[in-house]
């Protein structure tokens, strides 16, 4: 095979490759499911909070329950919203103890 018939072949398979990867949005997304009800307050061990990224286009909201299950919320719930605004008042009124997570890293908070 001739050397120019190798470079488009080569060319013809990346475009493919790139092609298929286009077409499943969100694969790079923790979430895949999303529960729509949350676990009593005393069963949450862990929350981590990943924004939105240009890999996942949507907020992620993974909770720890004591038990160590790791599940995904419902961002767009109100129950979440509201416990979000308790936790985020929570940690800006708060006098930090400890080095905060670096730039680039998700957000925890203990419940």
């Amino acid at each position: 095979m001739s050397g120019i018939m190798k470079v488009f072949l080569l060319l013809a398979v990346a475009i493919c490759i790139s092609k298929a990867q286009l077409n499943e949005p969100g694969q790079s997304c923790l979430c895949q499911r999303v529960r729509n009800r949350m676990a009593p307050k005393s069963d949450i061990k862990d929350i981590q909070i990943y924004p939105a990224t240009i890999f996942c286009p949507k907020v992620e909201i993974v909770v720890t329950s004591g038990r160590g299950f790791r599940y995904c919320l419902n961002p767009e719930l109100q129950a979440v919203k509201r416990m979000l605004t308790r936790i985020i008042k929570a940690n800006t009124t708060a006098k930090p103890t400890s080095p905060q997570a670096t730039s680039g890293s998700s957000s925890t908070a203990q419940m």
